[in-house]
């Protein structure tokens, strides 16, 4: 009975699972340690941004067509986020302006870089296949084992 001097794990199979753990724990925390440090802007109804434009607390507004919304900031300092409704955004812009309001509209090509992106769905499908290759080397190599032990 002659043995194997293979050994049953090869180390290079386990260097690169963790070379490929260690990447996928990387490009996680690379993702995570991306976000800016912009302004939080509060979400409010329509009611209350009407009441601040009638009270005359709006300073400055950043209106983005693409998503119908409105960035506010309020004489105090305090930022907040409105939506107005579908094709009256002339209409909203104009009273604003009529109020003293110092209006700018977003062009497209900035407009769009504010649409939120479906990148985390690319992740699970990679974290997916990540997962399912794990699956399969294990399993060949446990059959694999298997197979050299009936043999001796």
């Amino acid at each position: 009975m002659i043995r194997s001097t293979r050994p049953s794990f090869p180390p290079h199979l386990a260097r690169l699972l963790v070379c490929l753990v260690c990447a996928v724990l990387l490009h996680a925390g690379v993702a995570g340690a991306a976000t800016t440090t912009a302004a939080v802007y509060k979400p409010e109804t329509t009611a209350e941004y009407q009441a601040q434009l009638n009270a005359g607390q709006i300073q400055e507004v950043v209106i983005n067509k693409r998503l119908r919304s409105m960035r506010i900031t309020l004489k105090d300092g305090t930022h907040v986020l409105a939506k107005y409704p579908p094709k009256q955004e002339p209409a909203t812009a104009a009273a604003l302006k009529a109020k003293g309001v110092t209006v700018s509209v977003l062009k497209r090509a900035q407009a769009e870089k504010e649409v939120p992106k479906k990148a985390h769905k690319l992740r699970y499908i990679a974290g997916g296949v990540l997962i399912v290759v794990l699956i399969v080397v294990g399993i060949v190599l446990f059959v694999d084992r298997k197979r050299k032990a009936e043999r001796d």
